[in-house]
């Protein structure tokens, strides 16, 4: 895996356990990831949290601003209202190349909206994508679905665009040397689906850059025999709630199926290193967040209910992509020339 020292910038006014939990997971992500830390928002509400935990690591800087965009506003308009917001600053920081990614937990149509104007698109990208990492059957193997909610309508040449970002990240980040691609439909056959997933599927049979493997049922999703998922957002989104939901009902049904009293402790602690693997691959909490592709810089989208484990570990996916160059790789693959997809690791 690619190594470097990263420059991240975190929204720490967003999300609705900012600042303390934002803080608290980015001054953990500055002590053990070997990354840079510009931690955007209100100066002294910022400072009052790092103060708390007596912070020592010298690699964090606050970047004052000025607001927030709410999660009533309308994102397009609150980001045009307020450009000193944090998401404003921190996409800029960007933008003048103080920082190479930012993580936000908040407003997640601010982020995107803030990431458009401020970054611009990839050329050759219509719509970015959120991309969401999901755990499968195997213990060992991830599926990045997108577009899990930045694009609820979609157009075939959209998610055509979605295959071809979701096999750079795979093939680069997650190390899937010929990462395969399906689609979600009701069925397996190339005739069944509405008119969106049957365009679809013939861009991506004939891509030569994407490996299609065909359609994927609900069922197929996490089954580990594909490694990216392509949807348009309005099913992604109900994709991503519903698996977070499950993987919350199970840790609840593995903590109430435990015995209770002595042997209930004693069993525990046999099954710790057991649960705690569980809990890794299932709990959303582990994943931090989902990547905002297709922009011209590194954009991790969090959990407006994130706590510190997912702040620190979305800034853990923003250091991999910034060390994987995935911006520069999709930046490589957009050609769209129709000749096969080669890009030096």
């Amino acid at each position: 895996m690619a190594q470097t020292r990263a420059k991240i910038a975190v929204d720490a006014m967003g999300g609705d356990n900012a600042p303390e939990e934002i803080v608290a997971g980015a001054i953990r992500a500055a002590a053990e990831l070997e990354v840079d830390i510009l931690i955007v928002g209100d100066s002294d509400a910022i400072q009052s949290e790092i103060d708390k935990h007596g912070n020592t690591v010298n690699n964090i800087e606050i970047v004052p601003a000025d607001g927030v965009v709410s999660m009533e506003e309308e994102a397009l308009v609150g980001v045009r209202r307020k450009p000193n917001a944090s998401i404003n600053v921190s996409m800029n920081l960007v933008k003048e190349k103080r920082s190479q990614g930012v993580v936000s937990a908040g407003h997640s149509g601010a982020a995107m909206a803030a990431a458009l104007l401020g970054l611009g698109r990839i050329k050759g990208i219509d719509r970015p994508a959120i991309g969401a990492v999901f755990p499968t059957m195997y213990a060992n193997k991830s599926v990045i679905v997108l577009d899990v909610g930045a694009n609820v309508d979609c157009k075939p040449k959209y998610l055509e665009q979605f295959a071809l970002m979701g096999t750079v990240y795979s093939k680069y980040v997650l190390e899937i040397e010929d990462p395969k691609v399906g689609l979600v439909n009701i069925g397996e056959e190339s005739s069944k689906g509405n008119e969106l997933a049957k365009e679809t599927y013939k861009l991506l049979s004939d891509n030569p850059n994407i490996s299609f493997l065909g359609n994927a049922e609900g069922r197929d999703v996490l089954s580990g025999d594909f490694d990216v998922i392509v949807c348009d957002g309005f099913v992604g989104n109900v994709l991503l709630k519903f698996a977070e939901a499950v993987g919350e009902i199970m840790l609840q049904i593995i903590k109430e199926e435990l015995p209770f009293g002595i042997r209930g402790k004693i069993g525990a602690g046999i099954l710790k290193p057991n649960l705690k693997r569980i809990k890794q691959r299932i709990d959303h909490a582990e994943h931090g967040g989902a990547l905002l592709l297709g922009v011209n810089g590194v954009c991790i989208v969090s959990h407006g209910s994130s706590q510190a484990p997912s702040i620190f570990n979305a800034i853990r996916i923003a250091k991999e992509a910034i060390g994987h160059g995935v911006i520069e790789k999709i930046q490589n693959a957009q050609s769209l020339d129709r000749e096969k997809l080669t890009i030096d690791n």
